[in-house]
């Protein structure tokens, strides 16, 4: 997992490459867009505004972790925070096995905890789950990068 405090740093950090330069592109449309409506650019990657409070919002799962395996998140962080857990997933054990057509598998374990707050932005890569703990109010962008042709700098 990988975590810049704002926008301008990823923009300093991931400056080469296709995949990054849309992810910016995303993020800057989000004044476009509906929250909870998934939009894409190219066939790469897609996204959405996704908000969530205590009061409007069910629990989230936080029984397991979730990893993926074509697809990596990149969260930015608009209003308000949220903790998440995360782990190699080597760490953890296996609950649901990995489904291709859903691009996800369910783990379980303990990781590291960390808060995330408006204005940064997270890269969270595939050898990592992660789970998010609380319902605090968050409203972020979420987007799903494919695996192809991608690296991680600074690892």
């Amino acid at each position: 997992m990988i975590v810049l405090e704002s926008l301008e740093q990823f923009k300093t950090v991931y400056r080469a490459g296709r995949k990054w330069n849309r992810c910016v592109e995303a993020i800057e449309n989000i004044g476009n867009i509906k929250d909870g409506v998934m939009h894409s650019i190219g066939d790469s990657l897609v996204y959405m505004i996704q908000s969530h409070t205590s009061a409007a919002t069910p629990a989230l799962n936080t029984e397991y972790f979730e990893g993926n395996r074509r697809y990596f998140d990149v969260h930015y962080y608009l209003e308000g925070s949220e903790t998440i857990e995360f782990a190699d997933k080597s760490a953890l054990t296996q609950i649901t096995a990995y489904s291709d057509e859903t691009d996800r598998e369910y783990l379980q374990g303990r990781g590291e905890i960390r808060e995330l707050h408006q204005g940064q932005i997270v890269v969270f890569d595939n050898n990592k789950a992660y789970r998010f703990h609380d319902e605090k109010h968050v409203r972020k962008v979420v987007l799903k990068v494919t695996i192809e042709d991608g690296y991680f700098l600074n690892k």
